[in-house]
């Protein structure tokens, strides 16, 4: 496998004389831009962001960026260096599988403070000058293994009781059982943080962590906006006509819902805190009125419809 030459001047934007200054303001700009906190779910801003820290790892240290140039005047064609030296590194073996109650998510790697193939291949991302690469006699403080992100989906009800639930990790090394806690309130995108349970370090630092964002099951019953729930309850015309009351789910169970007389179809009624988040801001639950017109009437239905149609 072929590692692409990476440009860090002009991943920050910089000429190759920028001093460290200019090259922190550089960084400081992109990163406000792109960060994963002001981002949420945009995965190119994400990998972006890997690239502008990768690249602000090594222009900040004067070492590496000595070491850096040292590629040559060929640097602006961009150069192919020969296969990772290193090797992987997954803890896991060739891919990471997650079981959540019972389901099965695929892992990725995710840069924590980990970095690409290229920096690895340049700085060694094991210590030791025996593994090859232009600068592989360079030793690097310890560094972080790389943080693992995946997605778990859990119901709405966990959503909104929490709870301790069990997520199977499954790879090269065998298999493992971890303990997950679920916030009771918990928001859809939400991230779990598991210290330590990422991937190995290159050159004997910390264990990088996983990260574990949180997605909403589908729900037969209720439709998601937000905190907000919608249901749709069917009522027939009469009591749409009269009024009545009819028993209506909610995430808690069951409750008793009054239906005004003269009730349209389509009306919306608020039964307020009965949506998702924390016990003390939970969203609204919103029940949508249907009316089911009559099937298969009898003669005598018939006639009573007709009856109080001509009373119009």
């Amino acid at each position: 496998m072929s590692v692409e030459y990476k440009d860090y001047y002009k991943i920050l934007g910089v000429g190759r004389e920028a001093s460290k200054d200019e090259i922190a303001k550089a960084f400081k700009k992109l990163a406000r831009k792109y960060h994963p906190d002001l981002n949420p779910g945009n995965k190119e801003s994400e990998e972006k962001f890997k690239e502008i820290n990768e690249a602000y790892e090594v222009l900040k240290d004067e070492q590496k960026r000595k070491m850096y140039d040292q590629l040559g005047p060929n640097w602006q064609q961009g150069q192919q260096f020969g296969g990772n030296p290193f090797g992987g590194g997954n803890p896991y073996g060739g891919g990471t599988r997650f079981t959540f109650n019972g389901q099965e998510f695929g892992g990725q790697g995710f840069d924590g403070s980990g970095f690409s193939d290229f920096f690895e291949t340049l700085f060694g991302s094991r210590q030791g000058g025996s593994a090859g690469g232009p600068f592989s006699g360079y030793t690097s403080r310890p560094q972080r293994g790389r943080d693992i992100e995946a997605d778990i989906s859990i119901t709405l009800e966990d959503a909104v009781k929490g709870g301790e639930r069990s997520l199977t990790l499954e790879g090269g090394d065998g298999t493992k059982t971890l303990k997950v806690n679920i916030p009771a309130g918990v928001k859809d995108g939400a991230k779990l943080r598991l210290a330590g349970q990422g991937y190995d370090s290159p050159n004997g630092g910390p264990k990088g962590d996983l990260y574990l964002r949180i997605r909403f099951a589908p729900h037969s019953l209720f439709h998601v906006d937000g905190t907000d729930l919608t249901y749709e309850v069917r009522i027939a015309p009469w009591e749409a006509v009269l009024g009545a009351k009819v028993k209506v789910p909610t995430l808690d169970g069951n409750v008793e819902l009054s239906i005004p007389a003269g009730t349209g179809s389509g009306k919306k009624m608020r039964l307020r805190g009965k949506g998702l988040g924390p016990a003390k801001s939970r969203g609204d639950l919103y029940v949508r009125v249907g009316i089911d017109a009559p099937k298969d009437l009898t003669p005598k239905q018939r006639e009573l419809w007709e009856a109080l149609a001509a009373e119009k």
